[in-house]
């Protein structure tokens, strides 16, 4: 599909991976790209037009739909990590990740979905993880979020692809954002994941795999689990 002379959407847009898609998008020729933030007044990134969306909020994922409804691409970004341990703990954060990750992410979905019908198909990207496909000891209810995350994606390629909407799943293993700032392990940059993700777009590609340790992880999914979780 074209970028070039598009509107879209981004969830999540003041930081990390949301600023990163919002730049990349305006890079790539957007005309306008609405950054949906909790905080309109915080968004100060130039070219952008902020819009205020809390994604667990329904009312205000109703008003977003009804303002930009100019858009052809809508990118599931914001998304939240802290639940418990596996093993102790609260369940609030792990309540707060479905919430977000999983309910919000199909909230806008199920929102945008006639706006993009009407203005010709467009795309919808949502933001995964290799977390999508196993299990993560250190983040366990982050983890069945993105897991759940990602089954919605496919239920969304499959009831949108007679209106035309090209469906995008992201995954991605660390990236280095305030969201795994205390990880201690290899990270990936968020422009990169952004660029990749333009690519699949203008190619009309429905997975993006960014880097080597997703790209392992997929190839094991039709493996036996010794496999897929080998020195995990």
């Amino acid at each position: 599909m074209d970028i070039k002379g598009s509107a879209a959407l981004v969830t999540g847009a003041n930081r990390g991976i949301g600023l990163a898609f919002a730049r990349a998008l305006l890079a790539h020729g957007a005309a306008k790209v609405y950054a949906g933030v909790r905080d309109p007044e915080s968004m100060r990134e130039p070219g952008v037009t902020p819009l205020r969306l809390d994604v667990t909020d329904e009312e205000q994922v109703a008003a977003a739909a009804r303002t930009a409804d100019d858009v052809s691409i809508v990118i599931n970004n914001a998304g939240v990590a802290g639940g418990p341990a596996l093993l102790a703990g609260s369940f609030d954060g792990a309540r707060r990740e479905m919430e977000v990750n999983y309910f919000g992410t199909w909230a806008v979905s199920r929102a945008f979905a006639p706006v993009l019908a009407a203005n010709g198909g467009g795309a919808l990207v949502t933001m995964l993880s290799v977390a999508s496909w196993v299990a993560n000891r250190r983040l366990p209810s982050y983890a069945a979020s993105k897991s759940a995350q990602w089954s919605l994606t496919n239920a969304f390629r499959l009831a949108l692809r007679e209106q035309g909407t090209l469906v995008v799943g992201v995954h991605a293993g660390y990236v280095d954002t305030d969201l795994a700032a205390d990880i201690d392990s290899p990270k990936i940059l968020a422009a990169d994941v952004a660029e990749m993700t333009m690519a699949a777009l203008l190619d009309d590609a429905p997975e993006v795999l960014v880097d080597e340790v997703t790209q392992r992880v997929r190839a094991a999914l039709s493996g036996d689990l010794e496999t897929l979780y080998a020195g995990r």
